[in-house]
C-alpha cells in the first residue's frame, strides 16, 4: 500500500510539473508577443529551468548512503523508466542525432538501431541480474561474480579504471553540448557557458547524489520531449497537413526526393562542385612542392598585409588577412596535414548530393561495401556498449525488485521511443525546408539564423555560406553546417516564434545535464565506493563515505569542464567511442558472468584487459585526433566503430583463459545460482 500511494504521490507532483511548465510556456508566448526582448526571453528559460533543477536538488539533499547511492531502491518501475530515458537520451540523441541523419540521410540510422537494440539485450542479460545483486556499483558486481585466487580487488580496480574512461569521455560530450547552448541562449563565450552550465550540474548530483538525480531527470525528460515535439509537430504541419511526424515522415521523405533529383542535374550546382574541383587539385598541387608552396603562401600573405598597411586600406581588409597570416600552418608538416584535410573535403563538396534514402552511397561496389560494413559495426557496438554503460546500468539499482527492473526497461524503451520515432521526421522535414527556402534565394537576402550561428564560433563557424561562383544566389554545395545544430536552429529555420527556440534550448540542456549528472555520479561513487572504501580504508564510516564522494564529483566535474572547453571533437564521435570502450572493456564480463557458469577470474582480468586494449589501441592507431591514420584501419573499419575488434577479443579471451584454469569455487556458484533464480 506504501508503494501505491508513493506512486500516487509522485504522478500527482509530475502532473502538476507537466502543467505549470506549459502554462509558463505559454506565459512566455504572450511576452514575446507582447514586445519583450527576444535576449530576455532566452535568459528566463535558462535561468528558470536552472533554478527549478536546484530546487529539487536541494529538497533532495541527502548524506544517506542508501539513498546517496541507489535512490534508496524506491524508484517506481514508470518513473525508474522515465529518468533512465533522461540520462539515456543525451546532448548526442538531442543535439546531434537529427543532425547525422540529415548529413548522412539513411548511413544516420545506425545510432537508432544500435541505441534502441541495446536495450533488449540489457534487458535479457543483464538488467535483472544487477537488481537481483542488489549493491551500489558495476564494479561491485563483477568483483563478487568473478572471485578466485586473486584478490577480488584486482577484478574491481580493472572495472572502476574501464567505468571511469568511458563515463568520462561521455561526460565531456555532455558539457561541451551544455557550453553549445548555453552560450547560444546567454551570449557569453563558449568556456564561460561550459562553467555555468556545470554549476546546474554539481547542485543535483552534489547535494542529492542518485536520489537527486533520479527526481531531477524525470522533471528533465518531460521539459525534453516537450521541447523536441513542438517545432517538429509545426514543421509537419507546415510541409505536409499532417500533425503527427512519424506518419508525415512517408510524405515529407517523397518530397524530399524530388527536390533533390532537381538539385542533381542543376547546372548552377555543377558549376559550384566544378570549383570546389580545382580547389582540390590546387592543394594537390601544393602538396606535391612542399615545403616551398608552404614558404611561398606564408610570404606572399606577409606581403599582402604590408602591402595594405602601406596604401592605408581599410581596417577590416588588414584585419582579415592579418588573420589569415595568423591561422596559416606554422610549419611544412602542419601545411601537410591541414592541406590533406581541405583538399578531402573539398572532394567531398564536389561530390553530387547523395539522395537521403539512398544505403550506402559509394563512388563503386567497393565504396559501398566498405559503407555497409561500418553501418553494421556501428550497430554491433552501439548494441553492446548500451548493454554495457554503467551510468545507465546502476539506474537498475534503484528498483524496488527485480520484476521493477525488467518493468523498467520497458518503460525506458517505451519513453526512448517517443523521441527516437520522431528524430527521422525532423532530419527530413528540415532537410527540405533548407532545400526549399535557403537554397536558391538571394545572398543580399540571407535569413538572420544563418549569421547569428556562424558569429557563435568564429574559428570554427557551426554554419557557413559562402558565394563561390559569385552569381549571388545560394546553391546547396555552397552550405556546411555542422552536426550539432540542425535542432537548435530548427525554429529559426522553421520560422516559429523565438520562444520556442528558448523551449528547444532548454530542452537539450535538459538531455546534457540529466546524463552529465548520471555520468558525474558513477565516476564518483566508483571512486569513492570502489577504490576508497573497498581498497583504501575499509573503516570508513558511510558518512564519510558519501562525503569523499562529493568532493570527488567535484573535482571530475571541473577537470571535465576543462577538456570541454578545448573542443575535442563533435558530439557523436565523443558518445561513439564511449560505446565501443565500454562494449569492449566491460560487455564481455557482465554478459558471460550471466549465462556461463564456467567464466572465471583469471578468464574475466583476461578479457578486460585484452578487450579495452585492443579498442584503445585501434582507435588511437587509426584516428587522425589521437595521432593515427586512416591508412591503418582493419577491413576499413571506422575508429568509432572499434568494439567490433575489441568485443571479440574480450570475449575470446574470457573463453580461453577460462577453460585453462581452475572453475570457479562453490561460493562463487552458489551466487549465480541464486542470481539466476526469479
Amino acid at each position: 500500500m506504501n508503494t501505491k500511494s508513493f506512486l500516487r504521490r509522485l504522478m500527482r507532483y509530475y502532473v502538476l510539473f507537466t502543467i505549470g511548465f506549459v502554462l509558463f510556456l505559454f506565459a512566455l508566448a504572450i511576452l514575446e508577443h507582447e514586445g519583450f526582448p527576444r535576449v530576455w526571453i532566452g535568459y528566463v528559460f535558462m535561468f528558470c529551468t536552472i533554478v527549478m533543477y536546484a530546487i529539487i536538488g536541494v529538497i533532495s539533499r541527502t548524506s544517506n548512503m542508501l539513498e546517496y547511492y541507489v535512490a534508496g531502491r524506491r524508484v517506481p518501475a514508470f518513473f525508474n523508466g522515465m529518468a533512465t530515458a533522461a540520462d539515456w537520451i543525451s546532448a548526442a540523441s538531442f543535439i546531434s542525432l537529427a543532425g547525422g541523419l540529415y548529413l548522412w540521410g539513411f548511413d544516420g540510422l545506425a545510432y537508432l538501431m544500435g541505441w534502441t537494440g541495446g536495450f533488449v539485450l540489457l534487458a535479457l542479460l543483464i538488467a535483472p541480474y544487477l537488481r537481483k545483486f542488489g549493491q551500489y556499483t558495476i564494479p561491485d558486481y563483477l568483483s563478487a561474480r568473478y572471485t578466485g585466487r586473486y584478490s577480488d580487488n584486482v577484478v574491481r580496480i580493472i572495472a572502476v579504471v574501464a567505468t571511469i574512461i568511458v563515463s568520462f569521455t561521455y561526460v565531456v560530450a555532455q558539457i561541451y553540448g551544455v557550453g553549445l547552448i548555453t552560450s547560444r541562449f546567454t551570449g557569453v563565450d563558449f568556456s564561460v557557458g561550459i562553467f555555468l552550465g556545470l554549476a546546474s550540474i554539481l547542485v543535483c548530483s552534489f547535494l542529492g547524489g542518485m536520489r537527486a538525480v533520479t527526481w531531477t531527470q524525470v522533471a528533465q525528460y518531460i521539459i525534453l520531449i516537450i521541447a523536441y515535439m513542438i517545432p517538429v509537430v509545426w514543421l509537419s504541419i507546415k510541409h505536409t497537413n499532417i500533425p503527427v511526424p512519424p506518419i508525415a515522415y512517408g510524405s515529407a521523405i517523397a518530397k524530399l526526393s524530388e527536390r533533390e533529383k532537381v538539385l542533381i542535374d542543376d547546372p548552377k550546382e555543377k558549376e559550384v562542385r566544378a570549383i570546389f574541383n580545382l580547389y582540390a587539385d590546387d592543394l594537390g598541387d601544393k602538396l606535391k612542392m612542399l615545403p616551398e608552396s608552404w614558404e611561398n603562401g606564408r610570404a606572399e600573405i606577409q606581403h599582402n598585409l604590408e602591402a595594405l598597411k602601406l596604401g592605408n586600406a581599410p581596417l577590416l581588409e588588414i584585419k582579415q588577412t592579418g588573420r589569415e597570416l595568423a591561422t596559416y600552418p606554422k610549419d611544412a608538416e602542419d601545411a601537410e596535414r591541414r592541406w590533406i584535410e581541405e583538399r578531402a573535403a573539398n572532394r567531398e563538396r564536389a561530390k553530387p548530393p547523395t539522395q537521403h534514402t539512398d544505403p550506402f552511397p559509394g563512388d563503386s561496389e567497393a565504396a559501398s561495401d566498405i559503407k555497409r560494413n561500418n553501418f553494421m559495426a556501428l550497430v554491433f557496438c552501439l548494441m553492446l556498449g548500451t548493454a554495457a554503460l554503467p551510468h545507465v546500468l546502476v539506474r537498475y539499482y534503484t528498483t524496488p525488485s527485480v520484476k521493477e527492473a525488467r518493468d523498467s526497461v520497458f518503460w525506458t524503451i517505451f519513453f526512448i521511443m517517443a523521441l527516437y520515432i520522431t528524430i527521422p521526421a525532423l532530419a527530413v522535414l528540415v532537410k527540405y525546408d533548407i532545400y526549399t527556402s535557403l537554397v536558391g534565394s538571394d545572398f543580399s537576402k540571407l535569413p538572420e539564423w544563418v549569421s547569428y550561428w556562424a558569429n557563435i564560433d568564429k574559428l570554427h563557424p557551426l554554419v557557413a555560406i559562402n558565394d563561390v561562383n559569385r552569381d549571388g544566389i545560394v546553391q546547396l554545395a555552397e552550405i556546411v553546417m555542422d552536426v550539432d545544430i540542425v535542432v537548435l536552429a530548427t525554429p529559426e529555420i522553421a520560422g516559429l516564434p523565438y520562444v520556442i527556440s528558448g523551449l528547444i534550448a532548454a530542452g537539450g540542456l535538459a538531455a546534457a545535464l540529466s546524463t552529465a549528472d548520471g555520468l558525474l555520479l558513477t565516476i564518483s561513487n566508483a571512486l569513492s565506493h570502489d577504490v576508497y572504501y573497498k581498497t583504501v580504508d575499509p573503516t570508513a564510516t558511510t558518512q564519510k563515505r558519501v562525503t569523499v564522494s562529493k568532493l570527488l564529483l567535484l573535482m571530475v566535474a571541473l577537470v571535465a569542464a576543462y577538456i570541454a572547453s578545448l573542443k575535442p571533437g563533435d558530439i557523436l564521435s565523443l558518445v561513439g567511442a564511449a560505446f565501443s570502450l565500454a562494449a569492449s572493456a566491460l560487455f564481455p564480463a557482465l554478459a558471460l558472468g550471466a549465462i556461463w557458469k564456467r567464466a572465471n577470474q583469471e578468464g574475466a582480468i583476461a578479457g578486460m584487459l585484452i578487450g579495452f586494449g585492443v579498442c584503445a589501441f585501434y582507435m588511437l592507431h587509426t584516428h587522425p585526433t589521437l595521432g593515427g591514420t586512416p591508412a591503418a584501419q582493419w577491413f576499413h573499419i571506422a575508429p568509432i566503430s572499434a568494439g567490433v575488434f575489441g568485443v571479440p577479443a574480450g570475449m575470446l579471451a574470457i573463453v580461453i583463459v577460462s577453460l585453462l584454469t581452475p572453475a570457479p569455487d562453490q561460493r562463487t556458484e552458489a551466487l549465480i545460482k541464486d542470481l539466476r533464480t526469479p
